[in-house]
């Protein structure tokens, strides 16, 4: 004898009708249709979420690449700097401040008064705009006003004084044009 699925069996029997054997035949067809449907999204979704995941990483590595080429520039343009204030810097008078040839320059770095010695004519050049004084580490150079020129368009925080050329024409603004700075007044 034939095995017979528990369907046949049933109606064989008469337990069930030929109606509600085709009713249950067609809702168990729906389900198995609705749970292939139901794979075929989760498939859906599992290949939108790792799209997803691949562009964000991508977004990452174009964000961490574009860092690194910015800190890599930075490293460039501060080697150059270096170069230039080493190439560049003028001997300044290390003598104590008891030295006649030598005079104190008083600056401010930051939030601290910082002091250079260096000789009268330096110091006036400084204060005309034609020397400046640079950050080259813990210490400070001496550089012309052209090189400090090129150190302000790489580094413009390594530039600690560099007073640019003032134009000492007619200023009839200035209210004490008429006064003269007595000369041993120092700062």
């Amino acid at each position: 004898m034939a095995k017979l699925s528990l369907q046949e069996q049933l109606l064989k029997s008469g337990l069930i009708g030929s109606g509600q054997a085709r009713t249950v035949k067609s809702e168990k067809h729906k389900q198995v249709k609705q749970q292939q449907h139901n794979k075929t999204a989760a498939v859906d979704d599992l290949k939108e979420q790792a799209q997803k995941i691949r562009l964000e990483q991508a977004e990452r590595d174009r964000e961490l690449n574009q860092r690194r080429k910015q800190d890599e520039e930075r490293k460039q343009l501060s080697a150059q700097v270096k170069q230039l204030i080493e190439q560049n810097r003028l001997p300044k008078d290390n003598a104590s401040a008891g030295h006649d040839e030598s005079l104190a320059y008083h600056f401010t770095d930051n939030t601290k008064v910082k002091t250079l010695y260096v000789s009268k004519t330096m110091r006036e050049q400084i204060t005309q705009g034609q020397l400046a004084i640079v950050r080259l580490g813990k210490q400070y150079e001496i550089v012309s006003a052209e090189v400090a020129a090129k150190i302000k368009l790489r580094d413009e925080a390594s530039l600690i004084v560099f007073y640019e050329a003032i134009s000492l024409g007619d200023n009839r603004e200035d209210p004490y044009a008429d006064y003269q700075v007595p000369d041993d007044l120092t700062w």
